[in-house]
């Protein structure tokens, strides 16, 4: 089926449904993803599938291989230290960017999206070795919320990238945790700083947020001791 004849809702479906399992790492890092299963599973078209695949390549949570189709990409600790390095940056000067040009209406979506999560348990109750979805969306709206008035289309869509690609090494980090970590504390500390505007307390303590999750899952996870060996992950 042409491209140009595939429902938009159908390829957003299983684009949505793919990221989603992407992320939650339900599709393991480095799995082959069998384009006809997802097909059947998804009960969309060959074409849909395709598509959601090539969006999925260009965030980097898919890698298309030349004759062999499709994987979930790889994990590796090389990996997780560059993206960790490169999300500080980029969400660093996203934040002051918020700080200085934000108005009274970013201020109430910072406050109203740190009060969901902070009322939102981060672990399935009945499996605390999970995250739970909700905390997942919570969690990235208040982030998302924290940049939102930095005024730049382009930072933003690199910004986003970079957190989903972090999304499944933060997944992997919760049954990691030993359970110190007061995540509440952390976000409500950044969301103080910001609404504060004190911009040099907030990049500080952003760094320190996303520099402890990869503290956590490079002291914890030692499948990532060797870079580009797929990860069988839970």
């Amino acid at each position: 089926m042409p491209t140009d004849d595939i429902p938009t809702s159908l390829t957003q479906a299983a684009y949505q449904r793919l990221r989603a399992d992407l992320l939650a790492c339900r599709i393991r890092p480095g799995e082959r993803v069998r384009i006809n299963d997802v097909c059947r599973q998804f009960e969309v078209s060959l074409g849909a599938v395709r598509e959601a695949l090539s969006r999925l390549t260009s965030e980097g949570l898919v890698v298309a291989e030349p004759q062999r189709g499709f994987r979930a990409a790889p994990i590796t600790a090389e990996e997780l230290r560059d993206l960790t390095m490169v999300r500080v940056d980029v969400e660093g000067h996203c934040l002051r960017r918020s700080i200085a040009l934000g108005d009274l209406a970013w201020e109430s979506q910072v406050v109203s999206t740190f009060h969901l999560l902070s009322r939102t348990p981060e672990r399935v109750h009945d499996d605390p070795r999970r995250v739970s979805e909700a905390f997942s969306q919570a969690h990235g709206a208040f982030h998302a919320a924290l940049v939102a008035a930095c005024a730049s289309p382009t930072l933003l869509r690199v910004r986003a990238q970079l957190f989903a690609q972090s999304e499944r090494y933060r997944r992997l980090s919760v049954p990691l945790d030993a359970g110190e970590r007061d995540l509440n504390a952390e976000h409500g500390a950044i969301a103080q700083a910001v609404l504060a505007r004190d911009a040099r307390t907030a990049v500080r303590l952003m760094t320190r947020h996303l520099e402890c999750t990869t503290a956590i899952v490079l002291a914890g996870a030692t499948w990532l001791a060797e870079p580009n060996v797929p990860v069988d992950a839970a």
